[in-house]
């Protein structure tokens, strides 16, 4: 696990203030401040930028006569400030003339990720010295956090089977000296997860569930869950070669519980973490399950199967029971659940579904300042008769082509006490490339969890 070992600012492009070493000065210079940047440069210096046709828009470039950079910067600082830049400048080192946000010097971190491990970089990030009184421990943990998850959903389900998911949790506890238990295959029946195994069994790679716990138990309760589907075939509803072509990525959700997991206990925040990874490959073989099949639970419910292609949920239900039963103070899911949630806020978006308001309202606002946008979405029970078995206590999937996201989060409050939830159905995948977000598996709704944790629970000492 290359990013447990991060020991060097460099490996994030980013370096301690005190680096001393010649730098090339970039000055960031919005485009309502173009004019009276420009007024007070030579005349030979507003010739080189006339020349370079630089107006100040943002994500434009520009060089002085001394050799300085000028860069065009948004009004309002988000990861787009520098995230385009560690990979358009030229390689070598730089220093910001003045000042900015942490969420700005956090996109050149984002900025300079590379997924290597089959195909070696063309080149090296640009590398950047942090400004004096940046907090560079949170930017490193941050930026290693996401590289952890970005590079667990990259990676193709031929190395991240079921027990290569199970060594990278091992990674991550032995780490940070947290516990970790494994229950795999069979074993499940006698854990009474029987959603999990049922998912599971058709692949050589048995289905498992991964248990990490850490911190003071005196301390507040937290756990995540997340999804850990390594490959989704579809099951013997077989999806089409369009739609499984990225589904490597169906593990998305364990990736970001993962790497956000890596982030409380790098900042040591003063909680009782617990993360629960249940993980399937959904193949198909001659045991595999099959639509009409009725499931037992951790929780006692039985889901009769509507279709094995909405088997995330199955994960889920099993992993929230037990999750539920220690009774923590917050319970958070991620998963690459429903192609619903895409329809109905796209693929940038972390469409989330919470059972307070309050902290709904929170975490939106959160997600607002860390550029890392969740949108609250309606855990409307009045749909709850969609998922009424005839011989079961619920379905798995609606047979309605209508409100699919709601339902299945429906499906999985079922499973859930009475305790503050919040349940992100994630694309955990950039589609396209952006400044600090390139293409490939993502980070989503990591930052927002986060920085609520961190002003709800504050940070202990070393």
């Amino acid at each position: 696990m290359q990013n447990l070992s991060l020991k060097d600012f460099a490996d994030t492009g980013l370096l301690s203030a005190g680096t001393s070493t010649s730098a090339t000065t970039l000055h960031l210079i919005e485009s309502t401040e173009f004019a009276s940047f420009h007024d007070s440069l030579s005349t030979s210096d507003q010739q080189w930028l006339k020349r370079q046709a630089f107006t100040g828009k943002s994500g434009q470039v520009a060089w002085l006569e001394n050799g300085d950079g000028v860069i065009g910067a948004a009004s309002e600082d988000s990861l787009a400030t520098l995230g385009g830049l560690p990979y358009t400048l030229p390689e070598g080192v730089y220093r910001l003339s003045a000042t900015t946000s942490f969420i700005a010097l956090l996109g050149w971190g984002l900025g300079s990720y590379s997924f290597d491990r089959y195909k070696a970089a063309s080149r090296e990030p640009a590398q950047l010295i942090l400004p004096d009184g940046s907090d560079a421990a949170e930017l490193v943990n941050t930026v290693a956090a996401t590289y952890l998850t970005r590079d667990l959903i990259n990676t193709p389900a031929q190395d991240m089977a079921p027990s290569h998911l199970q060594a990278e949790v091992e990674a991550l506890g032995a780490a940070f000296k947290a516990n970790v238990r494994t229950v795999i295959g069979d074993e499940l029946l006698d854990l009474e997860c029987g959603a999990i195994h049922a998912v599971g069994r058709a692949a050589d790679d048995p289905p498992r569930l991964m248990d990490l716990t850490w911190g003071n138990a005196d301390d507040p309760k937290v756990t995540i869950v997340g999804k850990g589907v390594t490959f989704d075939s579809g099951g013997l509803n077989l999806k089409p070669a369009g739609g499984m072509r990225l589904m490597k990525k169906d593990m998305g959700g364990a990736a970001i519980a993962l790497g956000l997991g890596y982030l409380i206990m790098a900042q040591n925040l003063p909680i009782r973490l617990r993360v629960l990874i249940p993980a399937a490959e959904n193949a198909i073989s001659g045991n595999a399950f099959r639509p009409g099949d009725v499931l037992h639970t951790h929780k006692g419910l039985t889901v009769e199967i509507d279709n094995t292609d909405a088997e995330g949920r199955l994960l889920l239900c099993d992993a929230l029971s037990i999750a539920t039963s220690e009774k923590p103070e917050l319970i958070v899911d991620y998963a690459t659940l429903t192609g619903a949630a895409r329809g109905a806020v796209g693929a940038e978006i972390a469409a989330m579904f919470c059972n307070d308001d309050g902290l709904a309202q929170d975490l939106t606002q959160i997600g607002k300042t860390e550029d890392d946008t969740v949108w609250a979405m309606p855990l409307h029970d009045d749909y709850a008769y969609m998922l009424k078995s005839n011989v079961a206590d619920l379905v798995n999937s609606a047979a309605s082509p209508y409100a699919g996201a709601v339902t299945a989060a429906l499906f999985l409050k079922r499973f859930i006490d009475d305790i503050p939830w919040v349940h992100f159905d994630v694309m955990a995948f950039n589609i396209r490339k952006r400044p600090g977000r390139p293409e490939g598996g993502e980070a989503m709704a990591l930052r927002t969890i986060y920085r609520h944790l961190d002003r709800q629970y504050g940070a202990k000492g070393d």
